[in-house]
C-alpha cells in the first residue's frame, strides 16, 4: 500500500451509476493514473489518496484507489491551480492569476466570507463575483452530500439528482422520511428507499413505511397505465412488497384517506382506490366533456348543398358515413371520428375544416406528438401543433399536470372548433389539460382509432368516451380503393377482425421471413435494416424502426439496441461517448426521451447558428440524434424532430435511452417509412392481436415481420387485451351528457 498526493489533472472516464473513475493525478514525481471508486471528483481538485500499483495487461501501470481525501487548497500555488481548472466556471487561468495576486493566502477566505470583494479584481463585476462564491460554496455542499448520502448506500447520478431536488433539506428528508425519494426522484423506488429507511432505522412493520408502501403501488399502478387500482388488488400488491399479510395493509387505507391522500369510491361490489388527484382528475375530466356537448341546429337541406359542392371542389367521392361525421360536427358540440387505416379519417376531417371555414370559425388542428402534428399538417395544408404546444407549455412538474399550460381557464384558447387526431395517444392528465382550456360552446373533435393500443400514461381515454355511449361517435369502415393495393393496409384491417393474413410476400409492402432461433432472427433484422430496406425503399437504415413488444429478452429493446447500435454506430476515435445506467450513448446515435419534462427547454437554430425560435418542454416517445457530447462541460446535445435542438446534463441522461429498437407501445401515435418486427415467442398476455395491430399500422411504406408464422397466428388468434384500471367511462355515464 502507498500513498499519493497531487492535483487531479484530468477525469478520463466518470461512470454516473457507481462512481467508477479513471483520472490523472499529478504528482511531484509526475503523472499517475488512478483508478477507483470517486463518489464525486472534479479537475484541479487536491487528492491524498491510499493506493495500490497494478500492472493493467491492456492499460499499463495504474494504482488502485483503496481510500481517499480531498483536501482543501492551502498554498497559493495550489489555490491558483484550482481556480486555474476550470472547476469555478468563468475563471479561467489568467483571471485566477489577477484574483491570487490581489488576494494572496487570503484568497479562499475572500471568496467564502467576502465574495463583494471580488469585484475589486479587473474583469470581475459584482454579479460575477457573487456567481463565483456560490459556485465555490456548492462545490464544497455536493462533496460533503454526496458522502453523507454514501454513508446510506447512495452513489453517484442518484446521489446527485437527490441533491438538486432537496438541496440541504436532503439531510432532513433523509433521516425523517427517506420514503419521499420514491415519490419525488425518478429512477429510485420503494425498495430502494426502503433500505435507506432500514439504515436510518425506521422498523419494518411502521406505519410510515406501509402508507409509503401503498401510494407507491399506486404511482407504480399509474406508471402501467390505471387511473386506480382495486381495493384487493392493492393490498394484496403493497403486502408482497412489504412481506406481510394484506389485512395488515387495510388498516392503513383509511388513516391515508384522512390524510386526503387517498379516494376510494365503490361502484357495485368493486372499491376503487385512487390517489386523490387522478380520482379528481377523472371526474373533472367527465364534467368538463359532458359540459362541450351541447347542439347546434343543423339545415338539412342546405347542409346536402354544402356537401355536394364540397365534394365537386375537392374532386372526392364522399361515402355516407364521411358525411353522417361532418353533419354531427355541425350539429353537436363532441363529436368522434374513428375507423382503421385507410378508411378516410384525413379526408373526413379535411370536408369538416372546409365546412367550418365557410361558416367563418376559427380552427386549431392538434395532435399528441410532433410526428402525428406534422402529418396532420402535411395532409390538410393547415398547421396542427401538438397538444402541449398548443396549450403553451410551461415549466412544471410531470406529476403536476394542472401547472403545466399557459392556456387553462383562465386563458382558454380563441377557437370556435378543436380537432384533435390520434387521440388513442391522449391520456386522462392531458385530456384533463385540453378540456380546462376550452370553453364550452367550442367543438371538439375527437379523431383515433380505437383498435389501436391505449396511452402509454394513465387511462384508457377514446375507448372510454367511446364506450360510455354518451357522445356521437362515427365508424368509418370502408377501406378506399387506391388504399387497396397496400397490404399493409388490408392486412392491419384483417388482423383487427381476428382473420389470418396471408404471409406468402407476393407483394410490394408486406414481408414475412421464417426463422426460428434467436440468432436466425437476429441476422435477418440486421441485414434488414442496415442493408436489404433501406437499399429497396431508398432510405437511411436510421428511417427503419424496428419495434418488439418486449423490453427484456434477446429480442427485446435493451438487448436490440445494443446490437443494433454496434452495427449502425460502431465505436469510432472520432465519437465522443458516455456511459450512464448501463447504457453507452455515443455522437450520431437515435436516441429516444421516455418520460414527460415540462421544464427542460429546447431551440431551433439557422446555419449560421441564431434562434429562430425556443421553448420548453420534450415529451416521452420524442425521437432524437446525438450531435454532441461535452466531456468538459457534461452536456449531450439531442437534436429531435422540427430541429430542435436540446441540451442534457450528464446527471439527466436516464431520462433518454437508445432508438433503434422500441417497444411497439412506445410507437403509438408515429408513423416510419419501414417497419421490423422480430416475433419469435412472447407471454400471452402481452402478445395479442390489439399489439400486432398496432405496430403493422406504424408502417407507412414497407412493414416486415421476423420470426415464427406460428407466432404471428398465435397473436391474431388472442383477442384479448391487458386490463386497464380507468373510471371515465362510468364518470361519464353519472354526468348523464346526452346525445
Amino acid at each position: 500500500m502507498a500513498h499519493l498526493e497531487g492535483y487531479v489533472s484530468h477525469i478520463r472516464y466518470h461512470n454516473d451509476e457507481n462512481g467508477y473513475t479513471v483520472l490523472e493525478l499529478e504528482t511531484t514525481h509526475g503523472d499517475e493514473i488512478l483508478v477507483g471508486t470517486f463518489h464525486y471528483i472534479d479537475e484541479g481538485e487536491y487528492l491524498a489518496a491510499e493506493v495500490e500499483f497494478t500492472d493493467h495487461p491492456v492499460h499499463g501501470p495504474q494504482y488502485q484507489v483503496s481510500s481517499y481525501q480531498v483536501k482543501k487548497p492551502e498554498t497559493r500555488a495550489a489555490m491558483e491551480r484550482y481556480l486555474s481548472s476550470g472547476a469555478i466556471k468563468g475563471i479561467g487561468a489568467a483571471l485566477a492569476k489577477r484574483i491570487m495576486k490581489k488576494f494572496r493566502d487570503k484568497t479562499f477566505q475572500i471568496i467564502e466570507e467576502e465574495p463583494e470583494r471580488l469585484a475589486e479584481v479587473k474583469g470581475i463585476s459584482l454579479k460575477k463575483a457573487m456567481d463565483i462564491a456560490v459556485q465555490f460554496q456548492e462545490k464544497q455542499d455536493v462533496r460533503q452530500a454526496m458522502m453523507f448520502l454514501s454513508d446510506y448506500g447512495v452513489t453517484g447520478a442518484y446521489a446527485v439528482k437527490i441533491y438538486e431536488e432537496y438541496g440541504e433539506d436532503m439531510y432532513t428528508v433523509l433521516r425523517t422520511n427517506p420514503y419521499r425519494l420514491a415519490e419525488d426522484i425518478q429512477g429510485i423506488g420503494f425498495k430502494a428507499a426502503d433500505a435507506i429507511a432500514a439504515r436510518v432505522g425506521i422498523a419494518p412493520d411502521s406505519d410510515f413505511r406501509i402508507c409509503a408502501a401503498v401510494l407507491y403501488v399506486l404511482q407504480q399502478g399509474l406508471a402501467a397505465g390505471h387511473v386506480f387500482l382495486p381495493r384487493d388488488i392493492l393490498c394484496r400488491n403493497a403486502g408482497q412488497l412489504l412481506a406481510i399479510d394484506p389485512e395488515g395493509v387495510e388498516d392503513h387505507l383509511l388513516e391515508l384517506v384522512l390524510d386526503k391522500k387517498l379516494m376510494i369510491r365503490k361502484l357495485g361490489e368493486e372499491e376503487r382506490v385512487y390517489l386523490s388527484s387522478f380520482y379528481f382528475l377523472e371526474r373533472n375530466t367527465a364534467r368538463m366533456l359532458e359540459e362541450l356537448s351541447v347542439h347546434f341546429p343543423e339545415n338539412a337541406a342546405s347542409f346536402d348543398i354544402l356537401m355536394e359542392e364540397l365534394a365537386d371542389e375537392m374532386d372526392i367521392e364522399m361515402d355516407d358515413l364521411q358525411k353522417e361525421a361532418v353533419r354531427k360536427t355541425m350539429e353537436g358540440g363532441l363529436v368522434v371520428i374513428t375507423g382503421g387505416p385507410g378508411t378516410g379519417k384525413t379526408t373526413t376531417i379535411n370536408l369538416m375544416i372546409h365546412c367550418f371555414e365557410k361558416e367563418g370559425m376559427e380552427i386549431l388542428l392538434a395532435a399528441p406528438t410532433g410526428r402525428a402534428a406534422k402529418r396532420m399538417t402535411e395532409a390538410t395544408g393547415y398547421e396542427a401543433k401538438t397538444i402541449h404546444r398548443l396549450l403553451e407549455v410551461s415549466g412544471g412538474l410531470e406529476d403536476k399536470a394542472s401547472s403545466h399550460f399557459d392556456r387553462n381557464e383562465d386563458n382558454p384558447l380563441e377557437a370556435d372548433v378543436v380537432i384533435v387526431d390520434e387521440m388513442s395517444m391522449v391520456d386522462i392528465q392531458l385530456m384533463n389539460s385540453l378540456l380546462r382550456a376550452l370553453v364550452p360552446g367550442t367543438r371538439l373533435i375527437l379523431v383515433g382509432d380505437s383498435n389501436q393500443l391505449p396511452s402509454v400514461g394513465p387511462g384508457n381515454v377514446l375507448k372510454d368516451i367511446i364506450d360510455s355511449g354518451v357522445f356521437p361517435v362515427v365508424k368509418l369502415t370502408r377501406i378506399y380503393r387506391q388504399e387497396e393495393s397496400s397490404q399493409i393496409v388490408l392486412n392491419a384491417h384483417r388482423i383487427n377482425r381476428g382473420e389470418q393474413i396471408n404471409l406468402d410476400n407476393q407483394n410490394r409492402d408486406f414481408f414475412f421471413f421464417q426463422k426460428e432461433g434467436i440468432r436466425p432472427v437476429m441476422g435477418a433484422l440486421i441485414y434488414l435494416v442496415k442493408t436489404r430496406l433501406p437499399e429497396y425503399l431508398a432510405i437511411d437504415p436510421f428511417e427503419v424502426q424496428v419495434l418488439t413488444p418486449m423490453r427484456k429478452g434477446e429480442l427485446g429493446v435493451t438487448h436490440l439496441n445494443e446490437v443494433l447500435q454496434y452495427y449502425l454506430n460502431p465505436a469510432s476515435e472520432t465519437k465522443a461517448e458516455r456511459e450512464t445506467h448501463h447504457t453507452v450513448f455515443r455522437e450520431g446515435d437515435k436516441v429516444m426521451q421516455i418520460k414527460n419534462n415540462y421544464k427542460l427547454p429546447w431551440r431551433i437554430l439557422n446555419e449560421k447558428g441564431f434562434t429562430l425560435e425556443e421553448g420548453l418542454g420534450v415529451f416521452n416517445g420524442d425521437l432524437g440524434v446525438i450531435r454532441q457530447i461535452n466531456s468538459f462541460s457534461e452536456k449531450m446535445t439531442v437534436v429531435f424532430d422540427e430541429n430542435r435542438q436540446v441540451e442534457y446534463s450528464f446527471s439527466g441522461l436516464d431520462e433518454l435511452e437508445l432508438a433503434y429498437a422500441i417497444t411497439i407501445h412506445k410507437s403509438q401515435g408515429s408513423e416510419y417509412p419501414a417497419v421490423v418486427m422480430p416475433l419469435l415467442t412472447g407471454p400471452q398476455v402481452l402478445c395479442n392481436r390489439n399489439l400486432l395491430y398496432t405496430g403493422v399500422t406504424r408502417a407507412q411504406r414497407c412493414a416486415a415481420i421476423v420470426g415464427r408464422q406460428a407466432m404471428v397466428e398465435q397473436m391474431i388468434a388472442n383477442g384479448t387485451e391487458q386490463k386497464r384500471y380507468s373510471g371515465l367511462k362510468d364518470c361519464l355515464r353519472e354526468e348523464g351528457g346526452g346525445l
